[in-house]
């Protein structure tokens, strides 16, 4: 929308108008470029919470895990199993999402959704991902990479039946990643699909909807540090099916 110049004729605003206001659009377009940069160039702080060192970390990354995860629940860390999801696409084109770790143990990582989803049908044509956590409290990140598969239908029988009831009727309702109309379409949907099943009890578990596990081959710990020399203790996956941990420069 151009701007319009008080106090002049037509024929003025026509002549003088759009060039004032061309260049006022473009002193705050400056402006806002200058600011957007100034906040990202000086949001800067040093990190000093913690340290991570190869005699003390524990010999296996899914203890360290562990130990570092109930460090992040004593902390008070909000929602310390929510974890970025990244998968890519059979020709490498990546996509992200923040989802919640459901469980882990020496087999991996575990997280559920609908096999129909964006997410699903990326893991499902490509079974390769990564995982990150990031605790910003304790200045720590975990990253994850390894191979995915499904979890047993038991696992996600059990998993589903824990949820809340209207989570469970949310997983029938919602074509995940679809375009849908608006927002009544998708209440639509949940109400017919409660009016199905009435009993909480007898909610069962759609086919479209169970459990990953991502198998790690990589688990890196992150702790920051000052002066940017932040630790970073990679465990890898030796020949042996044992753990190999190396130091990487920051």
């Amino acid at each position: 929308m151009p701007y319009i110049v008080i106090g002049c004729r037509d024929d003025e605003r026509r002549e003088h108008g759009y060039r004032v206001a061309d260049r006022e659009s473009n002193e705050m377009e400056s402006n806002m470029e200058s600011n957007m940069e100034s906040r990202a160039t000086h949001a800067r702080k040093e990190y000093e919470q913690g340290a991570l060192d190869e005699s003390t970390v524990d010999l296996s990354p899914i203890r360290q895990f562990a130990i570092w995860y109930d460090a992040a629940v004593a902390a008070g860390v909000p929602e310390p199993e929510a974890m970025t999801l990244s998968t890519a696409t059979p020709d490498g084109r990546p996509s992200a999402r923040i989802v919640l770790l459901r469980g882990f143990d020496d087999r991996g990582f575990c997280f559920y959704t609908n096999y129909e989803s964006r997410k699903g049908r990326e893991l499902t044509d490509n079974p390769h991902a990564a995982l990150t956590f990031h605790w910003t409290v304790l200045e720590r990140q975990v990253r994850i990479e390894g191979r995915v598969e499904r979890t047993t239908a038991a696992e996600s029988d059990a998993y589903f039946h824990s949820r809340p009831s209207t989570s469970r009727i949310g997983a029938w309702g919602s074509p995940q990643s679809t375009v849908i109309p608006d927002r009544n379409a998708l209440e639509q949907l949940f109400a017919s699909f409660r009016a199905e099943h009435p009993d909480d009890a007898a909610i069962p578990r759609p086919d479209h909807w169970g459990g990953f596990r991502l198998i790690p081959e990589r688990i890196e710990f992150w702790q920051g540090r000052p002066s940017r020399l932040h630790d970073r203790l990679r465990f890898r996956r030796g020949d042996s099916r044992g753990w190999i941990i190396e130091r990487l420069a920051p």
